[in-house]
C-alpha cells in the first residue's frame, strides 16, 4: 500500500473517530433525545371555533389525530406542526373542516429524528353527525366519549383505534396500519387492511360485518353481528364468543381460520392450504372436504348448514 493511500485512511478514521465524539456529546447534552433537535422547529396553535357544526371532515397527511371531550364547553383545535406549514380550520355547510396545507420543498420536509405532527379536536358535545378522516402516515384515535351518524377513515401506515358508536356505518381502510374496534356499536362495520392487523373486540353490529385483508391478520371477540364476510390471502382470522345471526362466510387462501365458541345459522368457509377449527354452539350438518388434508367434524343430521372446503388443510369442528 502506498504512503499516501495510508495517509488517507489515517485521516479518514480520525475525521470519524472526531465524528463518533462529537456526536455522542452532543446527544449526551440532550439525554439522548432525538426528538429533541425536532422541539424547536414545531409550534402549538389553538384555533376556536364559534360556529355550530354537526358533521367534521378532516384532511391530513402525517398527523396523528385525536379527539377529545372539552371541559371548558369551546371547541377548539389545537394543532403542533411546523410552523411553515399552514392549515384551513373552518366551519362550511355545517361541517368543521380541518385541511392541511404544505408548501415546504422536499428539503424543507426531510428529517431524521421528525415527531409526527399532531392535530386534537376539543369538541364540546358528545353526539355528532357524519366523521370523515383522510390521513397518511398519523395514527387516528376515537375514544368513547363520542357517538356519530357515520365514520368513514382512510389511512396508509397510520393506525386507527376508534371506541366511538355510531347509528350508521364505521368503514375503516388502511393499509400497513392497524384497525382496531373497542366496546362500540354500529349498523354496519366495512374494515379493510393490506398487511395491518384487525381487531374487533365487544362489538355490537346490527347488520352486516365486512373485513378484508390481504396478509394481515383478524381477530374477533365478543362480537355479536346479522352477517360476517371476511376474505383474505395469507392473513389468519380468529374467533371467538362471536355470533353471527344469519351467516358467516370466510375466504382464505393461506391462512387458518380458527372458531371458539362461535355460532352462525349458517357456515360457508373456504381456504386453499388454511386449517379450519375449534367449537361451535348448535348442532350443524357439516359438509366437510378436503384433498389431502384430515377432517374431524360431528356427525349430527341437524341445524343449519356449515360447509367447510379447503385443498390441503386439516378441518377440526366440536359442538359445545
Amino acid at each position: 500500500m502506498k504512503s499516501s493511500t495510508k495517509a488517507w485512511l489515517v485521516i479518514g478514521i480520525v475525521l470519524i473517530l472526531v465524528g463518533v465524539i462529537g456526536f455522542s456529546g452532543v446527544m449526551s447534552a440532550k439525554d439522548w433525545d432525538f426528538f429533541a433537535f425536532e422541539s424547536a422547529k414545531n409550534e402549538t396553535r389553538t384555533i376556536d371555533i364559534n360556529e355550530s357544526f354537526a358533521n367534521i371532515s378532516i384532511r391530513s397527511d402525517t398527523a396523528d389525530i385525536e379527539f377529545k371531550r372539552s371541559d371548558n364547553g369551546k371547541c377548539q383545535t389545537v394543532i403542533t406542526d411546523d410552523p411553515k406549514v399552514d392549515y384551513t380550520v373552518s366551519v362550511e355547510n355545517n361541517t368543521l373542516t380541518v385541511k392541511k396545507i404544505d408548501n415546504r420543498n422536499w428539503v424543507e420536509r426531510f428529517s431524521f429524528f421528525s415527531k409526527s405532527p399532531e392535530i386534537t379536536i376539543y369538541l364540546p358535545q358528545s353526539g355528532y353527525a357524519a366523521l370523515t378522516i383522510d390521513d397518511d402516515t398519523g395514527d387516528i384515535t376515537i375514544p368513547k366519549d363520542f357517538t356519530f351518524a357515520g365514520i368513514d377513515i382512510t389511512a396508509d401506515t397510520g393506525d386507527i383505534s376508534c371506541q366511538a358508536s355510531v347509528s350508521g356505518q364505521i368503514k375503516a381502510i388502511t393499509d400497513t396500519g392497524d384497525i382496531s374496534l373497542t366496546d362500540l356499536a354500529a349498523a354496519k362495520l366495512d374494515l379493510s387492511v393490506h398487511t395491518g392487523r384487525v381487531t374487533v373486540t365487544a362489538v355490537t353490529c346490527a347488520e352486516d360485518l365486512n373485513v378484508s385483508v390481504t396478509t394481515g391478520k383478524t381477530y374477533l371477540k365478543d362480537v355479536t353481528c346479522r352477517i360476517l364476510t371476511s376474505t383474505g390471502s395469507t392473513g389468519d382470522i380468529t374467533m371467538k364468543n362471536l355470533t353471527a345471526a344469519a351467516q358467516i362466510q370466510i375466504k382464505r387462501s393461506t391462512g387458518d381460520v380458527r372458531f371458539d365458541s362461535c355460532d352462525a345459522a349458517e357456515l360457508i368457509i373456504t381456504t386453499d392450504t388454511g386449517d379450519v377449527t375449534g367449537t361451535l354452539l348448535s348442532d350443524k350438518v357439516f359438509i366437510a372436504k378436503s384433498d389431502t388434508g384430515h377432517i374431524d367434524v360431528p356427525e349430527s343430521t341437524s341445524g343449519g348448514k356449515c360447509k367447510i372446503t379447503t385443498d390441503t388443510g386439516d378441518i377440526k369442528i366440536t359442538v359445545k
